[in-house]
């Protein structure tokens, strides 16, 4: 049975915890060190590795932290240099080539950010539930079968980003970064109804702008959309 915790979600700091009542996962280390620990309830050697998508701070903040408690940091080769960061335990992973963390297979993928080689991560486990775990992608050109969670960006809503460049709220350069860097309320709707939801059982929204974003509005679009229980921490 699938658990997911966010200990944070947002520009300022991205960790999740994940398990499937047998190994338990990190997902992003971007908040302190400290903060990870009580969300584990202090459990770290029972981590089974730690997943980094990309070199932003906001995503591997503690990730020397992580690395000197003994836990393996799996990442692409290019997050790893961005990072510069060499350690005996940071697995440099590639991105369609699956490995094996306790009861978990994950497979990694390319996805469509401003940094050196980021990845998104699908897991799935020995009962045969998968998670896809994507944010900091304004893309993703893959299409996925027999999810049962995924936790993906929706980082803006193009017209609420509109408004307040209209506004003065956000400067006008702000709106390319954006639209080639993080997913989108609208590019998010489109992805949902590529891919395949018939045994999903949550969605998690995540990395909420702000500023660009309306976390009410954001939840009841895509419950509207998908008829599935969905969660934005």
């Amino acid at each position: 049975m699938i658990e997911i915790t966010a200990l944070a979600s947002s520009s300022k700091g991205n960790c999740y915890r994940v398990t499937d009542g047998h190994t338990p996962l990190l997902l992003e280390c971007g908040i302190n060190y400290r903060e990870i620990q009580k969300g584990f309830e202090f459990r770290m050697s029972e981590v089974a590795g730690c997943l980094v998508t990309h070199e932003h701070g906001d995503h591997c903040k503690s990730i020397k932290d992580v690395l000197k408690a003994g836990i393996n940091c799996y990442m692409s080769t290019g997050t790893a240099e961005a990072i510069g960061i060499d350690h005996h335990r940071v697995k440099k992973v590639s991105a369609k080539k699956q490995f094996t963390l306790g009861t978990w297979t994950v497979l990694p993928f390319d996805v469509q950010h401003d940094v050196s080689e980021p990845l998104g991560f699908l897991l799935a486990n020995q009962a045969g539930e998968k998670i896809l775990f994507a944010t900091d992608t304004y893309y993703i050109k893959y299409r996925f079968q027999g999810l049962t969670h995924l936790m993906v960006e929706c980082n803006f809503s193009e017209k609420i980003l509109l408004e307040n460049i209209l506004s003065g709220k956000v400067p006008e350069v702000m709106k390319k970064r954006l639209r080639e860097s993080h997913f989108s309320l609208e590019n998010v709707k489109d992805f949902l109804k590529a891919n395949d939801l018939s045994k999903v059982q949550e969605i998690w929204l995540l990395h909420l702008s702000d500023s660009n974003s309306y976390e009410k509005l954001f939840k009841e679009e895509i419950q509207k959309l998908t008829g599935k229980f969905v969660q934005i921490p």
